[in-house]
């Protein structure tokens, strides 16, 4: 049968409480005393507590989840994930506290167990779809959560950007420079849409909240200069990396009179999109093209676009879950964002 702590306790004569200590407490045992326990558990093969069963009866893990809508990778290979990911772990290292990543399946009732089955002590929800019915299985938990969400409860706590405005800056520059005729390009913008050229009866019905509000805002900035929302051309990307904004860059090409600009909602999108222009080339390298994030390769690659603070933004969502404020006023933080012009914007080129 497998050793037990009560199986260690009694070898030596000592209560269970006395061997639990020599794990968890060993400051209340002498070294002599706390060293033949351990050479006891040894000899049994006792391992040691149980840590989900210790964590249980403190009644914490000692952890904090992260939440996104994605393939666990995503958190290790998106450039703004990785960097907001490290945010949260600079301030849970503070706490001594752990990270638990998890990753949501695209069904709502997926989405629900994976919450639900999360060993975590609070979560940080970063960049999810179907926000609502993922908080509110946290609250049926009774867990703490901060959210990242552009639309938050009065009572949430939160931290992000204003990101409809932040889109609106970039987009009102290329109206400056005389665009009217644009593509906008999203990841996902309507489920299950395939790549390329897509058809949006009007921005409310896109379903992310984060691609709803910077597509809102670029549209916003448009919408200043006369033009409507089906004025605009919609490019919808499989996944949020550069090769899948390459592949709906490539259809711009199909165009009878293809778009002067291109606004991503991603600088990965931007620079995927790039990417196609430059494999294309003749109307291709005309283009302008602008980002969302401000990523180390936006810099290298010139790319127009908005700064957003990704390891604040991680680091404020974890200081916010592990120590909140007394008033809950403060927990709600709205981060500032800039706009950052570079070499991939320019005026209208002359036909």
């Amino acid at each position: 049968m497998k050793p037990t702590l009560r199986a260690v306790a009694e070898a030596v004569g000592v209560s269970r409480s006395t061997v639990s200590n020599a794990y968890s407490r060993p400051d209340q045992l002498s070294s002599e005393l706390r060293e033949r326990i351990l050479e006891a558990a040894r000899q049994m093969g006792y391992p040691g507590p149980d840590p989900t069963a210790r964590s249980l009866r403190r009644g914490f893990v000692g952890a904090i989840g992260v939440l996104f809508t994605s393939r666990l990778s995503y958190a290790f290979t998106d450039p703004f994930a990785v960097r907001f990911v490290t945010g949260v772990a600079e301030a849970a290292e503070r706490h001594d506290s752990s990270l638990l990543l998890v990753p949501l399946p695209p069904d709502a009732a997926g989405a629900r167990r994976a919450v639900e089955n999360a060993a975590a002590d609070g979560f940080c929800v970063y960049c999810t779809g179907g926000e609502e019915g993922i908080l509110d299985t946290i609250r049926r938990r009774g867990l703490p959560f901060v959210t990242t969400s552009s639309r938050p409860r009065a009572d949430d706590r939160w931290v992000g950007i204003d990101e409809r405005a932040a889109a609106h800056s970039v987009a009102a520059h290329l109206v400056d420079l005389g665009h009217r005729r644009v593509a906008l390009l999203g990841h996902d913008v309507l489920p299950r849409a395939e790549t390329g050229l897509l058809r949006v009866a009007d921005v409310t019905d896109v379903p992310h909240p984060t691609t709803r509000e910077r597509l809102a805002g670029f549209a916003d900035a448009f919408a200043t200069a006369g033009m409507a929302w089906s004025g605009l051309t919609v490019l919808t990307a499989a996944d949020n990396t550069r090769d899948a904004g390459a592949a709906a860059t490539r259809a711009l090409a199909r165009m009878p009179e293809p778009p002067t600009a291109v606004l991503a909602a991603s600088d990965v999108l931007a620079l995927g999109a790039l990417d196609a222009l430059r494999e294309q080339g003749g109307w291709g390298p005309q283009l302008s093209v602008t980002g969302f994030d401000d990523i180390a390769e936006a810099a290298t690659a010139g790319l127009t676009t908005v700064r957003q603070p990704a390891e604040q933004k991680g680091r404020t969502a974890a200081e916010l879950l592990l120590d909140p404020p007394e008033d809950t006023r403060a927990g709600q933080i709205l981060l500032p964002t800039t706009l950052v012009v570079r070499t991939t914007s320019g005026p209208v080129p002359r036909s």
